[in-house]
């Protein structure tokens, strides 16, 4: 029709803002040619800038909290401190013959031929509340079992296992928190205790080196329970496990507590399938997802392996930790009852002083290789008397020195 605009000079426009879309006929200008073409420019600017925040959202997604690390560096500020009070308790110029470094005073420290670790006595490390199996069993003081963990055989022992406390538990506290980590590293050092006084009963122990332990067996579970939510998975389980061989494999060597190692490190393993459990990562990203993310399916917090993992370690760590009895009676013709069969371990065991190795001839080779260099035998060091000075003149302190274990 004559009355119409010709086909060249009508533009479709569609207005966001309105909820439908209408054909409008526009005035022919350069600014309204401009403006249809720009619109297309804008939306894609628009689409853009939403994609970059929405990339800059979960790039700073955090799927877990992390913590501020400060009960590692109490601990190792509270082994240092206990270090340095044996030291002055010990008192090596007032105690002792001959002391080594000497200018240090009441702080000297003992002949390395008695304790090559630049440390104290046994008899002050008894003092201060060593693990000596006898007083835990006959004389009832199982804070023994926990004490230990807290003393250190000497300067170069401290400094040792404060640094692998330092290199492990700091990160450890930094994904997980205080109370769980800190709750690994008291229950791994009782276990390392624990399992230390069953098989070694004739030597002191100190050490932290069982809850250390604990801390690497809590890594492990920890990897092996949250196996789906981690990235080269495998070259951090082959690394950690390496890492624990070689650590393990330096307990044969005499005087070192293994079984301390190998109790802490069960009791961490287990422990850390028990309370380093994460949800999955879908379930985190689902509860922080942004408003208006259209959820395919609901995630699980949890896979079913963890649940199992959880259960079995829970009840092997309390069977491994506190024992318990298992006996069927079965009744005879004279009305007296039989016992067939008894399962006892962990306190059950210790407190009953049983010796584990009495029921495990092997056992001993664990914490000790015995090869032509070294002897693993436990001997008791007496004090010797020389002829060339008076009888109250001593080489050692007026007790004899029982063997000192430590746990490196």
């Amino acid at each position: 029709m004559g009355l119409d605009p010709p086909a060249s000079k009508i533009e479709i426009k569609i207005h966001p803002r309105r909820q439908d879309n209408v054909v409008h006929p526009a005035v022919p200008s350069p600014v309204g040619v401009k403006a249809a073409s720009a619109a297309p420019q804008q939306q894609q600017q628009q689409q853009q800038q939403q994609q970059q925040q929405q990339q800059h959202l979960f790039s700073e997604f955090r799927p877990f909290k992390r913590w501020f690390p400060w009960m590692v560096p109490t601990f190792v500020v509270v082994n240092i401190a206990m270090f340095l009070i044996t030291m002055s308790i010990n008192n090596c110029p007032k105690n002792s013959v001959s002391c080594f470094a000497d200018f240090l005073g009441r702080f000297s420290f003992q002949p390395l031929k008695e304790n090559p670790l630049l440390g104290p006595s046994s008899s002050t490390l008894e003092k201060m509340g060593a693990l000596e199996v006898s007083k835990v069993v006959h004389k009832h003081q199982v804070w023994r079992l926990i004490s230990c963990i807290w003393l250190h055989a000497g300067a170069l022992h401290v400094l040792a296992n404060m640094l692998s406390l330092v290199l492990i538990g700091i990160r450890l506290e930094q994904e997980f928190g205080f109370v769980r980590i800190g709750f690994l590293y008291m229950v791994s050092g009782f276990g390392g205790s624990m399992l230390s006084s069953l098989f070694i009963q004739s030597s002191i122990s100190v050490g932290a080196s069982g809850a250390l332990f604990g801390l690497l067996g809590g890594m492990l579970s920890e990897l092996i329970t949250n196996w789906t939510i981690y990235a080269n998975k495998f070259a951090a389980l082959l690394t950690l496990v390496l890492i624990i061989i070689v650590n393990l494999a330096v307990g044969v060597l005499p005087h070192v507590d293994n079984f301390a190692h190998i109790g802490g490190f069960i009791s961490g393993f287990l422990l850390g399938f028990v309370f380093l459990i994460r949800p999955q990562f879908g379930w985190v990203s689902q509860r922080n997802a942004p408003p208006g993310y259209i959820r395919a399916s609901v995630k699980p917090k949890h896979k079913m392996y963890q649940y199992v993992l959880w259960v079995m370690s829970l009840i092997l760590l309390i069977m491994f930790l506190h024992g318990f009895n298992f006996c069927e009676s079965i009744p005879t013709l004279g009305y007296e009852r039989v016992e067939k069969f008894r399962f006892t371990v962990g306190m059950v065991m210790l407190l009953r002083g049983v010796n584990g190795n009495d029921h495990c001839s092997w056992c001993h080779y664990l914490s000790c290789v015995p090869i032509s260099k070294w002897s693993c035998e436990s001997q008791e060091v007496f004090c010797e008397i020389h002829h060339n000075r008076k009888p109250d003149e001593l080489d050692m302190p007026e007790q004899w020195e029982k063997q000192l274990l430590f746990n490196v």
